[in-house]
């Protein structure tokens, strides 16, 4: 089965660094994450979360491996830069578990929030980007094992209006909203050494 959809995946990969990723993971983990069989510690219902937010870890940690500083902050075409996908996903993360658990942000993730598009400082480091997002990813799971099964359907609220969302929708969203960024990472990323070749 593995083999079919591994089959399917590659058949359907169209931006040739994605899949230059894609086949280093598989070389060096064998299957996605998903087809790994279950984590421990982790809830049932939360093992997909658990698997999309681990699978966009080993391909951000793979991305940006031997990545240029100093096109960390470029922006080709007007996009996003990669240090703003980096820190978005680190914070959207972080953000989204703080609603989960039916807390309000605090100061400082309102700043980092207002902060992720500029480089945190001068001389701020890839290596320190993927570091901060790779723990905040191991938070994730820390807060996914921790999680009741009972209260996933529990309301809760997003942002000062308090928009209406669940434990589970959030949780849900913080995993996509991540693999999301992650693929506009990889699209960036592709262009920039692209141009720099």
């Amino acid at each position: 089965m593995a083999d079919f959809l591994l089959h399917d995946a590659l058949c359907c990969c169209t931006d040739y660094q994605y899949l230059q990723t894609y086949l280093l993971i598989m070389a060096e983990k064998k299957y996605e994450v998903w087809l790994r069989g279950p984590l421990d510690h982790i809830p049932a219902l939360l093992q997909p979360i658990a698997h999309s937010l681990l699978q966009a870890r080993e391909e951000v940690n793979t991305l940006m491996e031997d990545f240029p500083e100093t096109l960390l902050w470029e922006k080709p075409a007007g996009v996003a830069s990669p240090g703003f996908h980096l820190q978005h996903m680190k914070g959207v993360i972080d953000r989204l578990l703080t609603y989960a658990k039916g807390e309000m942000l605090n100061a400082d993730q309102l700043q980092y929030l207002k902060q992720e598009e500029q480089s945190p400082s001068p001389s701020c480091k890839v290596v320190e980007l993927v570091e901060q997002f790779n723990r905040q990813v191991d938070k994730a799971l820390a807060e996914l094992s921790a999680t009741d099964e009972a209260t996933l359907t529990s309301a809760r609220g997003v942002g000062r209006a308090q928009l209406p969302s669940t434990v589970l929708g959030l949780l849900t969203h913080a995993a996509e909203h991540t693999q999301r960024h992650l693929g506009q990472l990889l699209v960036t990323v592709s262009i920039l050494k692209n141009k720099q070749a």
